[in-house]
């Protein structure tokens, strides 16, 4: 259970932060057109990845001494990095485990969904933009949609429950594809997601006119369904509906044409361990060099909320004095 003595972790707008994402490495075994250039990216040396222990420690500060309560991994891939059951089942084990769950590319999943499930891993998202193996091929630049489809499959078989499917509709690259992705995923008992594209790309190509608005979305998905609205489920950032006449449920995050901002309780951990208040934030504290200078809990706890309490309204996507991040998402952590 998450400690019941933590005070909150609080920024100065009185947002309150129990969610944490943490990126365990920033290589990726795809090469999305939307993330990173075809031939990747610098990756991180080595020695300047968090090692278990100190993702192990960190995220028992989080738990025990700041109120987290639920985290999820992420990368890059995070089925790349050695050892995950293990350090999954450590992280389980702490004395305030948080609710932990994952967000992958699903290629490595078939293979240890059972392994991850019986470390203590609740949740899975797998992020698949399509359902046409060519179009994947183009989208990723590598053939491994049936691998992503088994991984889905063996998830579900492993109780890692609901399977969440993301995907990140572009206009003509695969818009054309919403309520069939939507269709599959009520036919195999996954929850559909459907996500407004951001500017993290390392490319720094993104294209507004190229995003797909929620609107969009829901227009696209009611030609085809009727849908009814669910309350939203605390700082959730998913709107959700349910598709009357079925159990299913499918969400639309709309980051960038209906900001939650306001309501934002997430906190994001690197890889190479910096701490960012914010996606979109333009500075991070370095709590890697913390632990590896001697410095006990309460110092990291202090830079912690440091942090936090220096966090903006929002990401100001909107705004003329809006910056990317010079980290792109595959460097960040989702």
């Amino acid at each position: 259970m998450p400690s019941t003595t933590a005070s909150p972790l609080m920024d100065r707008l009185g947002r309150v932060h129990t969610d944490l994402r943490v990126s365990l490495t920033d290589r990726c075994n795809l090469r999305c057109t939307y993330c990173m250039p075809e031939e990747g990216l610098a990756w991180l040396p080595k020695p300047e990845l968090l090692t278990d222990d100190e993702l192990v420690r960190l995220v028992a500060v989080a738990t025990e001494r700041l109120g987290v309560r639920t985290v999820r991994l992420t990368g890059g891939e995070p089925l790349l990095r050695r050892g995950l059951p293990g350090l999954i089942a450590r992280l389980t084990a702490l004395p305030h485990p948080p609710e932990l769950s994952i967000t992958t590319n699903g290629i490595g999943l078939a293979r240890s969904a059972v392994a991850l499930r019986e470390a203590g891993l609740r949740r899975v998202n797998v992020s698949l933009d399509t359902l046409r193996p060519e179009r994947f091929a183009e989208i990723t630049r590598r053939d491994r949609l049936q691998d992503v489809l088994l991984g889905l499959a063996a998830a579900q078989a492993a109780g890692l429950a609901p399977v969440k499917v993301n995907a990140v509709p572009v206009r003509g690259v695969n818009d054309d594809e919403i309520a069939g992705m939507a269709a599959f995923a009520i036919e195999h008992g996954y929850r559909m997601r459907f996500i407004e594209s951001m500017p993290l790309d390392a490319q720094g190509a993104w294209d507004r006119g190229r995003m797909v608005t929620a609107d969009e979305i829901l227009e696209r998905l009611g030609e085809r369904f009727t849908l009814e609205p669910l309350p939203r489920s605390g700082n959730a950032p998913a709107e959700e509906w349910r598709v009357v006449g079925t159990d299913a449920v499918v969400g639309v995050i709309a980051s960038v044409t209906r900001p939650f901002c306001g309501g934002c309780d997430r906190v994001r951990l690197t890889a190479d361990g910096q701490l960012r208040n914010c996606l979109f934030a333009a500075t991070e504290s370095d709590l890697r060099a913390l632990l590896r200078g001697g410095a006990d809990d309460e110092a990291v706890e202090a830079a912690w909320r440091a942090s936090v309490a220096g966090k903006g309204p929002g990401h100001a996507i909107d705004s003329p004095d809006f910056r990317q991040p010079d980290r792109p998402m595959s460097a960040i952590g989702g």
